[in-house]
């Protein structure tokens, strides 16, 4: 398999930040670069009132200075100031020799002594000072023992303020909830997202089973209700219908009675049961050809050699691996051929130098273990996967499922998707699963994947890569940290590249685009969707007076992708500006007689945690 990479080409210079596009016959538009200004000195502030702790030598000479009419140099006036306010010397301590070393367990008699003492006093006060509420006919503040009083007793101690809370309604409710919710799901189904929501709002804990998560579980939903529609509630061992259900108890107030009524008792064992968490839901099955791959790894003669003037290593010959299948399956020349381009195909071997798949001659070969950036990558586990390969489509929709499911699920993911807990993402089920996937990507046959799955599998993998990267090594700082970041995952890309995938990548980071997987059917949509609201919100300002264009500096990256010139940039980020920004870019690049300035923002590599 070929490397999978993940490229940085962020350019470090700020020489090439301000670009001037000439639009016409003018003079050319001066750039002006305003220094930050920084007020280093103080007027002091003769009206703080400090001069009446001054003794009278230091104050004649703050007098001596507020009346001096040269340049300014009130600035000695604050650290006149600080003189006077010094703390005044404390008389020498006894000097402790080190043989006599403090010990904090000989002073715990003290402590212990004094916190009973400070305790016994406290809480005396606290029950005189209930006693006394409870005589007081006054009833300034109202405390009765009565349980049906559901008010908040408060009452003030001197330096202590207590609050008394009587045992609530709500309260009393949870107490009589001992049953369980079990919610079914799948990834990126709106109706799953709105009763997530309701329950969320309403305050109700449930137990969630994702079916694209947890593949097994569809069988068992199938069982218990006839099909696989979601989402799907159960109160207990009970199923109460899906959403419109839901939404009707919630808006008719029948919720909590319901759930008083099917959750009181304890959850049976008849209910669903959300602990089949393995992660072996999918059945792996030795690849047919595993059996001579496993003979040639340890017959065939593997070792350094010079070839081309170049050392390669661990490599063997073509014509020795088909002289050794031969021997192995007893068969023809043909079949070991053909046996070993099959080989090549299902990227169990590969060229040295990339040249070809197999071809019988004078050509080198290596195993997919034996490559040199192998250990490089995040799914190499010391072994290659060995299973039957997964189809094109199985890859790209289960990696889509997956990875919606974390944006999904509750405390992940914020609402935005702005801000990521990569360490809940780390202990959960689905990046257990995402891992596992990742091993069956060694070997996997890109020239399988439609367009459509090419685009969507490789913006997702991207996005997976950089969640996995920041669990795996932590997230980087600075920028040679970044480089090494990036450089350390690798992917292969389409030949042409849409530029809009730039919008659609998160690098984990507060400037890049917020994080989001894509659908293999609606992957143009979601990407054009993905451009106009990074430049919505943070990607352009337009200063109309300035004639200047602040734009995102992944556009100077990746300045090749949009346009060959800075108009022709400009041009294609206004077909995803809306509103005002879509007026105001167009107004400066139809007035062709003045100059046009792009300045990049800048970039904040920190976490977008």
């Amino acid at each position: 398999m070929n490397p999978i990479v993940i490229h940085s080409e962020q350019d470090n210079a700020d020489d090439g930040d301000r670009k001037t596009i000439p639009q016409g016959g003018g003079n050319g538009g001066v750039e002006t670069i305003a220094e930050p200004y920084r007020q280093c000195g103080g007027k002091g502030d003769s009206n703080s009132g400090a001069n009446k702790t001054l003794d009278s030598d230091i104050a004649k000479e703050v007098n001596d200075r507020k009346n001096d009419s040269g340049s300014g140099h009130n600035q000695h006036i604050p650290a006149m100031r600080a003189r006077a306010l010094l703390p005044r010397p404390e008389p020498p301590k006894p000097r402790v020799e080190r043989s006599q070393s403090f010990s904090i367990a000989g002073s715990m008699p003290l402590i212990g002594k004094y916190i009973r003492e400070r305790s016994t006093s406290f809480s005396a006060a606290v029950l005189n000072h209930l006693s006394s509420l409870q005589e007081d006919a006054a009833d300034d503040f109202p405390f009765r023992n009565d349980p049906s009083n559901l008010e908040v007793t408060e009452f003030k101690i001197p330096g202590v303020k207590v609050i008394v809370k009587l045992k609530g309604e709500e309260e009393r409710f949870e107490d009589q909830i001992k049953g369980r919710i079990t919610l079914f799901t799948k990834s990126n189904c709106e109706n799953c997202i709105a009763a997530r929501k309701l329950f969320k709002e309403k305050g109700c804990p449930y137990v969630e089973i994702n079916i694209d998560v947890l593949t097994r579980k569809a069988e068992e939903l199938i069982e218990r209700t006839g099909d696989a529609e979601v989402p799907k509630i159960f109160f207990n061992d009970r199923l109460i219908g899906g959403l419109e259900t839901l939404k009707s108890w919630s808006e008719t107030g029948e919720l909590e009675e319901k759930m008083r009524e099917l959750l009181g008792p304890k959850c049976p064992e008849e209910a669903p049961e959300a602990s089949d968490y393995g992660i072996g839901d999918e059945e792996d099955v030795e690849d047919e050809l595993l059996e001579v791959v496993n003979h040639l790894r340890r017959s065939l003669q593997i070792q350094d050699r010079l070839i081309k003037m170049k050392m390669v290593k661990n490599c063997f010959a073509g014509t020795d691996m088909v002289e050794a299948i031969i021997n192995y399956l007893d068969c023809g020349r043909r079949k070991g051929i053909a046996t070993a381009k099959m080989m090549a195909q299902k990227h169990f071997i590969h060229h040295v130098f990339g040249e070809n798949e197999f071809e019988n001659g004078n050509h080198y070969y290596r195993f997919l273990e034996h490559e040199p950036f192998i250990m490089g990558c995040f799914n190499f586990r010391t072994l290659t996967n060995d299973n039957e390969l997964k189809t094109a489509s199985f890859i790209v929709d289960r990696l889509s499922k997956l990875m919606f499911a974390i944006l999904e699920m509750d405390g992940y993911v914020s609402d935005n998707r702005l801000h990521v807990d990569y360490l809940a993402i780390s202990k959960s089920q689905e990046f257990r699963r995402y891992i596992k996937l990742t091993r069956d990507l060694q070997r996997i046959n890109l020239k399988l994947f439609t367009p459509n799955e090419s685009l969507s599998f490789f913006l997702n993998l991207f996005n997976a890569m950089v969640i996995h990267a920041v669990i795996s090594i932590g997230h980087p700082e600075g920028v040679v940290d970044n480089k090494a970041f990036f450089l350390d995952f690798q992917y292969l890309v389409p030949m042409k590249l849409n530029p809009l995938i730039h919008f659609g990548l998160c690098k984990g980071t507060r400037s890049s685009p917020k994080l989001r997987f894509f659908t293999a059917q609606n992957v143009d949509e979601e990407l054009k969707t993905a451009a106009m609201e990074y430049f919505q919100n943070e990607g352009i300002e337009i200063d109309c007076e300035q004639r200047t264009v602040y734009l995102t500096r992944i556009i100077k990256w990746f300045s090749t992708d949009f346009g060959e010139t800075d108009k022709e940039i400009l041009e294609w980020v206004l077909n995803y500006l809306e509103g005002r920004n879509a007026k105001l870019l167009m107004d400066l690049l139809a007035d062709e007689q003045d100059t046009l300035t792009i300045v990049y923002q800048d970039y904040d590599w920190s976490g977008n945690l």
